[in-house]
């Protein structure tokens, strides 16, 4: 498989990438490397991965927790004071391997440690693979709102590695399936047919895809200013849900394939309110979610708190909260607004 140019660095797959790590490896001379893992990827990624790192140089492992309720600066702090007692310094290399969780907090403790180090991304779910392993974007959360803090920064490379699926859950591997259904309804209308028709996927062939259509995205709009909002779709509400299942001590919390499913599915009931997106079209979206994910009934007494939280997106300029729409398949309007009484509407639309 062909590696990926994004920006400044390449996306490489399979056995091609851990030669290609090895050879940045000797070729940069590096202090130390530093491998951040959380407890699941140190038991089932690492022992895979060090096998398939050919050097020399010091090899030091930092272990976090994992999950969501992990990704904070408190966190963040734990691994620049474990780098420091290292012996860490400018020369350092630091290696992410796991998930979003990871390769997030992982790039935005690189970019900040001594105003920045190199670091490599091996994403090891499917949601990191097909969204976190291009587009420069590294941060944390601040309390349950997702990534408030953090900034643009490209690792060195990317490592692609689909062996690592086989460690994970059904529910991890249907919480990244739903940014692959996100491309191709916003982007490539192939990929989602490919998931709605459910017959011999090729899991390798989506991923590829995948990260074809972010990177083609990211190079025309690296720091989101335009096109590169497509990828919000279904986040805006999807975040929201999220972040609240993520607050409330009396509720399971949702993975973000999970939450951004809903998103979607709401989403394009507003789409079809505003805009005119084929209502039959909704309802294939909102079949193909329900045919692969459990129902999550949104309670009236939440919709309130969920709206509080849509208020702290990202993407909201004075207050507004801007929606990335559907006119149709593979055509989007960008900053759209709407009104509070029609986000709970495509709230009790994904309920029916």
């Amino acid at each position: 498989m062909k590696s990926i140019q994004a920006a400044t660095y390449l996306v490489h797959f399979q056995e091609k990438a851990y030669q290609e790590l090895s050879k940045l490896v000797d070729a940069t001379n590096y202090s130390t490397i530093f491998i951040l893992v959380d407890e699941n990827t140190f038991e089932y990624c690492y022992p895979k991965f060090i096998q398939n790192l050919a050097t020399n140089t010091r090899i030091e492992v930092i272990e976090i927790e994992s999950g969501e309720i992990n990704k904070n600066l408190e966190t963040c702090i734990g691994v620049w004071n474990a780098i420091t007692e290292l012996g860490g310094d400018r020369k350092s290399l630091l290696i992410t391997l796991g998930g979003g969780v990871i390769t997030d907090l992982g790039g935005f403790v690189a970019s900040c440690f001594k105003r920045g180090i190199d670091f490599v991304n091996i994403p090891t779910t499917l949601l990191s693979m097909v969204d976190a392993s291009v587009g420069g974007k590294t941060g944390v959360d601040l309390g349950v709102l997702k990534n408030q803090i953090g900034l643009f920064a490209n690792p060195k490379m990317v490592i692609i590695d689909t062996d690592y699926l086989a460690t994970l859950t059904d529910r991890e591997i249907k919480s990244g399936t739903a940014e692959i259904i996100k491309y191709g309804i916003t982007y490539d209308l192939h990929l989602f047919n490919e998931i709605k028709d459910n017959k011999n996927l090729n899991i390798s062939d989506l991923i590829f895809r995948s990260i074809e259509i972010k990177n083609e995205v990211v190079l025309q709009d690296p720091k989101e200013k335009n096109i590169r909002k497509i990828l919000n779709y279904g986040h805006t509400l999807g975040h929201a849900i999220e972040s609240f299942h993520l607050d409330s001590e009396d509720k399971e919390n949702l993975t973000h394939g999970e939450a951004i499913a809903i998103g979607m599915v709401c989403e394009g009931y507003i789409s079809s309110k505003l805009l005119g997106f084929p209502s039959e079209k909704v309802n294939e979206i909102k079949k193909v979610v329900l045919s692969i994910y459990n129902k999550t009934t949104l309670l009236k007494e939440d919709f309130s708190a969920i709206m509080e939280l849509l208020k702290h997106d990202k993407k909201n300029v004075n207050g507004q909260v801007n929606f990335v729409l559907l006119n149709d398949y593979e055509n989007y309007k960008l900053d759209c607004t709407v009104t509070e009484e029609l986000i709970v509407e495509s709230m009790e639309f994904y309920n029916k």
